[in-house]
């Protein structure tokens, strides 16, 4: 505790760029030396006049009133010299020299972790996209990370969460302060089953140049950065930007050519960045480098039967599948349940579905209009389906409910 005071004076002093903190505490060889130096040591440093001030000034106040705060709170602080702060973050070219934290450990550096970023004015297809896609990475065990805005980051924030995942939100603002107010809800669930990163104190507004500051805190985090969708100077491109300059992997998932909201996603792609068009675009990159940290479908599909009120009776595969059909599991040697032979209980959503496909194939917007379900209750449901057998998913992110005994 003695030591996270000091580590709190340094990072309040007025007039630090992004990075200075952590470039001083290099330096001076910790907070602590940052503290007891004097003026004329600061002199032989080429610093601003007002945070040469601001560093002679050796008033706690201001510490004793943060952790004050931080412990009324529950928010943890975090210094470059704690254990639990991320390698992988500290190796970055401006670390943050102190991250406030509320929920569970991070725990990057032993994870898959990777960034989800988009447009806040997203389309239905980018967040239908960015749910999903997040919902399939998290099966899979990667631990996701992203803002908290309205549209793809809430959209990914949820499928992830949906899907029993672990995510991470990096924010603009201090962690007590909920903006924007729509997302309220996912702020008191990711405070209590996720992870809230900031690296600034509480009661600190959420300002607009806040933003690409912090956007080098999740390129920071993550080992690959997916832009969902983005316009062409969106502040999902200076992520991926940042990314790059950190060697990490950058990925983009395509919208239509003419919309402005995929301009950015677009270029990402004619620039080099890999397309993503399904989960296992990102997951293949990662699987030989780490094969011990991400699940197969299959391994993920079981979690999930596990976690049912009971678990549905297996039957053989099909002798020949459909060339159009992409299912759960993809071993041959894997099986397969149906509805004929599956006791758990369908839900009422489970039911609507199956009887708005009608031997059709249709995706997900035609199954919210059909049935008048939420969008959120329809993409749960066909999780559930296809992970029970009972739905197939064909090309075209469509969906068709499976022939009984042909499942």
């Amino acid at each position: 505790m003695a030591t996270l005071k000091y580590w709190l004076w340094l990072t309040t002093r007025a007039g630090l760029r992004t990075g200075e903190a952590a470039a001083l505490a290099q330096r001076f060889g910790g907070a602590e030396r940052v503290y007891f130096a004097d003026r004329a040591e600061f002199d032989l440093l080429r610093l601003p006049r007002g945070l040469k001030e601001s560093l002679a000034d050796k008033d706690l106040g201001i510490t004793d009133k943060i952790l004050e705060q931080c412990d009324r709170l529950n928010i943890r602080l975090l210094t470059m010299q704690d254990a639990e702060y991320p390698e992988r973050l500290r190796q970055i070219r401006e670390p943050p020299a102190l991250l406030y934290v509320k929920g569970k450990p991070m725990r990057v550096d032993e994870a898959v972790t990777v960034a989800v970023v988009g447009a806040r004015r997203a389309s239905d297809y980018g967040c239908r996209v960015a749910a999903d896609l997040t919902g399939r990475l998290s099966r899979a065990g990667v631990v996701l990370v992203s803002g908290i805005a309205q549209g793809i980051d809430s959209a990914g924030l949820r499928g992830a969460l949906r899907a029993g995942g672990r995510v991470i939100s990096v924010l603009g603002g201090g962690i007590d302060v909920v903006w924007p107010p729509s997302s309220a809800g996912l702020f008191a669930d990711i405070g209590v089953i996720g992870t809230l990163v900031s690296e600034y104190p509480p009661g600190t507004p959420t300002e607009g140049w806040h933003f690409p500051i912090r956007n080098r805190i999740l390129a920071g985090l993550a080992q690959g950065v997916v832009v969902v969708e983005a316009g062409k100077r969106s502040g999902a491109l200076i992520t991926a930007r940042l990314a790059l300059e950190e060697n990490r992997d950058v990925f983009a998932v395509p919208g239509p050519v003419d919309a402005i909201r995929s301009a950015g996603a677009n270029a990402l792609i004619q620039s080099g960045a890999k397309m993503v068009c399904d989960a296992e675009d990102v997951l293949e990159d990662y699987r030989q480098v780490y094969p011990d940290r991400l699940r197969r479908e299959r391994e993920s599909a079981a979690l999930v039967r596990r976690s049912g009120p009971r678990r549905p009776k297996p039957v053989s595969p099909p002798e020949k599948l459909e060339e159009t059909d992409k299912r759960i599991d993809k071993e041959p040697e894997s099986a397969y349940s149906t509805l004929q032979n599956d006791t758990t209980p369908v839900t009422q959503e489970e039911t609507a579905l199956l009887a708005a496909m009608n031997g059709e194939s249709l995706c997900p917007d035609e199954l919210v209009e059909r049935t008048r379900l939420s969008a959120s209750q329809v993409l749960s449901a066909l999780t559930l389906l296809q992970v029970r057998g009972a739905v197939l998913a064909v090309r075209g992110n469509r969906f068709r409910a499976a022939e009984q005994g042909k499942a």
